[in-house]
């Protein structure tokens, strides 16, 4: 009896730039949850997380010839295009939502929250104390926060993604728990 390996990223994507959409759904599978964590750093927002993951992966899709491996590892390319989507998409919500403002509220509802509901307000009013401070970073540090504390990808491997030195991302880094920490957010940005 012959055991099975799991297959590389790297022949995942062998296959999936080939257009291969079965061996793409397994890279979805090996990286939707690590997307997803990411994503709701980035947003604040569980439901946003959602869609930003449906979207970053959907783009992933579509430039899938442009994709750079790291050290064998789609996730850091995965991450910068979740970033990245995560912008785009925050955009939208807070056009979404000034809408929804304007609207009148429904009539019949009742207050009873269930405890998973109650735990995602939690979380997001959290996540907006952080995200509040850390949108007060440089965009380069916000990218470096996000890649190398909040989804702990390797410095040497954040540098590959964002196309800068290993050095810089860790002067990043540095200088961004420097003002965080001025803010009282430091080891809190590390926990999410």
């Amino acid at each position: 009896m012959t055991i099975q390996m799991e297959p590389t990223d790297q022949e995942l994507w062998s296959a999936t730039v080939a257009g291969d959409e079965v061996l793409f759904a397994r890279l979805f599978d090996r990286y939707a949850r690590t997307v997803y964590n990411h994503a709701f750093r980035l947003t604040g927002s569980w439901s946003l997380a959602e869609d930003v993951t449906q979207s970053a992966f959907l783009v992933a899709w579509r430039r899938r010839a442009d994709a750079r491996l790291v050290d064998g590892s789609m996730l850091p390319w995965l991450l910068v295009i979740t970033t990245n989507t995560a912008r785009s998409e925050s955009r939208s919500a807070r056009r979404w939502l000034a809408l929804l403002r304007r609207m009148p509220p429904e009539r019949g509802t009742d207050g009873d929250l269930a405890q998973e509901v109650a735990g995602r307000v939690d979380d997001e009013r959290r996540m907006r104390t952080i995200l509040a401070a850390v949108r007060r970073l440089p965009r380069a540090e916000r990218e470096a926060v996000a890649l190398c504390l909040w989804s702990r990808v390797p410095y040497a491997d954040a540098a590959v993604a964002l196309g800068i030195s290993e050095a810089s991302v860790r002067s990043r880094v540095s200088r961004a728990r420097a003002r965080l920490a001025v803010h009282r957010v430091d080891n809190t940005v590390e926990d999410q």
